[in-house]
């Protein structure tokens, strides 16, 4: 018999943006992997006419609530709206080009029930592009991430991110509302200093490449675009990069006001 895992305590959030068929790729493997939310909330950045006549039609297979915007505001307004229609204490952010594999639900199974027994952890991420540096095991499946008070590695900046992560719905009480009006990059990089500064704690999923993938297809490529020098293998400019890095960073983190 398959195992329905039921969350009502979670409503899953997730922000769209001219990805219509990747988000019917995740809403529908959360249903082959039989979990069931207590609200499914959709919030569309603008989308085009074509992704929104998209979403009417999804909204009626999987039962969600669409929140929308006449004209494209950015990833800060779009997680911002997203959050503020969430009305369950756990809030699983998933952006829509991302899809769970079959380890995922037992792993939330887990994740939920650290984050009610533990009030102090404020998140738990299970997807990361690399690894975080400093992290200290919880359990066989999660390790506490911490930054070292002597610590100036500038990836010490990616205890936060936008990946698919496990969260309290009073997030922005404690760390703010994400940056509106500005490069997708800095609305994530002013979260990112904002949850250092005000001590944010929580867990990372150990083998963090193994409860998602992420697919951006030729069709739903992703939307974001970046300076050529962020990518750059020329020796001189990655060492400047590494450097520029460090120091902002650490810069920003003791003297940023947000």
């Amino acid at each position: 018999m398959t195992q329905t895992y039921s969350f009502p305590d979670v409503t899953l959030l997730v922000t769209h943006y001219n990805r219509s068929q990747s988000l019917e790729n995740l809403l529908q493997t959360f249903q082959r992997l039989n979990c069931q939310f207590g609200s499914i909330v959709v919030s569309d950045d603008g989308s085009k006419d074509t992704h929104r006549l998209q979403l009417a039609q999804l909204q009626k297979n999987y039962n969600f609530q669409l929140v929308t915007t006449p004209a494209n505001k950015g990833l800060g307004n779009n997680l911002n709206k997203g959050q503020d229609a969430v009305r369950s204490p756990y809030t699983l952010y998933v952006q829509e080009d991302f899809e769970p594999t079959s380890l995922f639900p037992d792993k939330l199974v887990a994740a939920l029930n650290h984050l009610k027994e533990k009030p102090a952890f404020d998140i738990v991420r299970f997807y990361a592009y690399i690894r975080f540096p400093y992290l200290k095991p919880y359990d066989a499946s999660f390790s506490e991430f911490f930054i070292p008070t002597w610590a100036i590695n500038y990836k010490k900046l990616y205890a936060y991110s936008d990946h698919p992560h496990l969260r309290r719905s009073s997030f922005f009480d404690k760390f703010g509302r994400y940056a509106e009006g500005v490069h997708p990059d800095q609305t994530e990089y002013r979260m990112s200093v904002s949850f250092i500064q005000k001590k944010g704690r929580g867990l990372f999923y150990t083998n963090y490449k193994e409860l998602f993938h992420q697919k951006n297809s030729q069709e739903e490529p992703s939307m974001i675009s970046r300076k050529s020098w962020t990518f750059s293998k020329n020796f001189v400019i990655a060492l400047v990069r590494y450097v520029y890095r460090h120091v902002k960073v650490n810069y920003d983190i003791h003297f940023m006001r947000l």
